[in-house]
């Protein structure tokens, strides 16, 4: 799908509103085709956003599991260091 899309379920602390709203606006800024929508599309574009936003929100409310939450730090840290040996050092 997206490569920008990070997963939000299981962290300590949980997602914020904006976590979850830019992985919103990113899903329907893939899918729709447009980075900007022109004034046409624009008020589709939000009440897209809006919707699939609300619903992340009741998912990762709904969602439940047996793992330890994961630390937001460690897997950025993790990331970073894979990124590291892939590309090298900037």
């Amino acid at each position: 799908m997206c490569r920008n899309i990070k997963p939000l379920f299981n962290f300590e602390p949980p997602a914020t509103r904006n976590e979850i709203h830019d992985a919103a606006l990113q899903f329907v800024r893939k899918i729709s085709g447009f980075r900007q929508p022109s004034k046409t599309n624009e008020a589709a574009f939000h009440t897209a956003v809006e919707e699939i936003e609300a619903n992340v929100r009741k998912l990762l409310n709904a969602l439940d599991t047996d793992a330890p939450p994961r630390d937001r730090e460690v897997v950025a840290a993790k990331a970073r260091e894979k990124a590291r040996l892939r590309y090298g050092t900037a």
